[in-house]
């Protein structure tokens, strides 16, 4: 089992940028593929970057590509999330999730995510 807390959310200005931390407790963690999700208001909870468990093999959504970037640092048993270029568009609840991989697995199904963390706001102003 682990535990997901994020953290480094905040308001900022259009073209800015923000990292965002998911801290995990548990001795596993180096076990588990990690997500970054978004939510916005009356939109559905949307799949934005992931990373395999050494670290060696990201994904990222189309609408990120280019301006996030996901990384972990296994011995600190946390996930970052870089985020420049900020755009309003950006605004939303960020989660990190955690999954373990059997057979097949695609990064952005939220079913196949066991553990989820709080979220953190980010707020990008126009």
């Amino acid at each position: 089992q682990v535990q997901l807390v994020e953290s480094g959310g905040g308001l900022v200005q259009a073209e800015g940028s923000l990292r965002l931390s998911c801290a995990a407790s548990g001795r596993t963690f180096s076990s588990y593929y990690i997500g970054w999700f978004r939510q916005a208001p009356g939109k559905e909870r949307e799949f934005i970057a992931g990373i395999n468990r050494s670290g060696g093999s990201t994904n990222y959504a189309d609408s990120v590509k280019g301006r996030f970037t996901i990384s972990r640092d296994n011995a600190k048993n946390t996930v970052y999330l870089q985020m420049n270029s900020l755009k309003a568009e950006d605004t939303a609840v960020y989660y990190c999730a955690a999954a373990i991989i059997r057979g097949s697995f695609l990064p952005g199904q939220r079913t196949q995510y066991s553990y989820w963390g709080q979220g953190t706001q980010v707020t990008v102003s126009s």
